[in-house]
């Protein structure tokens, strides 16, 4: 009876074995479409297209100026229009300053010079101007200094050393302090004959101090009468 059961036996073993390994191929492998899937990478999520224009705003700092319009220049000025200041000549150390009148009028003229200190540098300057006749003054001056000049120590005015006199200050701005002074036919005579003259100032930081600039006389007397016609 054991033989005649053996054949049975063998199949049922055999059919054991293929169904454990029927099992094991499943679970140790996975079908290939699932395996595919496995190892398919993930795709990139689609970039998003930005402008150019918002592109380039977001990329630039908010404190970027965009700039504004500019004007076209002025045209330059005419130097023959009317109130238009020019040197007409220079006598000596002296300049004839005029100013362009209206067409058919004499241009008013005055007599001008620089005033430096002794190591040259520029202080102060004196304009001299001719006066009409039947005027209390024959010729009048004005003279601008520094702003740091003391007023209450006024100005003083001489000629070769002689003759001075002294005068108050007339007003002040942002050029200077200003000295609107008048001479008499005498004293222009003194300053067409002197050498030189002098202005002398006192320092606002320096009251103990005095400043004294020399005002130069060459040329003074062709320069007046140039300014004066």
């Amino acid at each position: 009876m054991l033989n005649s059961m053996k054949p049975l036996l063998v199949a049922a073993i055999f059919a054991v074995a293929t169904n454990l390994s029927a099992q094991e191929a499943t679970t140790t492998e996975a079908p290939a479409a699932d395996a595919a899937a496995t190892e398919t990478p993930v795709a990139d999520a689609p970039a998003v297209k930005v402008p150019a224009a918002d592109a380039a705003a977001a990329e630039a700092p908010a404190d970027l100026s965009m700039g504004s319009e500019v004007a076209a220049a002025p045209a330059a000025a005419d130097e023959n229009a009317v109130g238009t200041p020019y040197i007409r000549e220079t006598q000596g150390d002296w300049s004839v300053r005029c100013l362009r009148a209206a067409p058919g009028e004499a241009d008013p003229c005055q007599l001008y010079q620089l005033l430096q200190d002794t190591e040259g540098n520029s202080v102060a300057e004196i304009s001299m101007f001719a006066l009409p006749e039947g005027s209390k003054a024959a010729a009048g001056a004005t003279i601008v200094v520094p702003l740091e000049t003391l007023l209450t120590e006024q100005l003083q005015i001489s000629v070769d050393g002689a003759s001075t006199r002294r005068y108050p200050f007339t007003f002040c701005n942002r050029a200077g302090c200003v000295a609107r002074v008048g001479f008499t036919q005498d004293e222009v005579n003194q300053f067409k004959r002197g050498n030189a003259a002098s202005v002398r100032m006192v320092p606002a930081a320096a009251p103990t101090e005095e400043v004294v600039l020399k005002i130069s006389l060459a040329g003074f007397t062709a320069g007046y009468e140039a300014a004066s016609k």
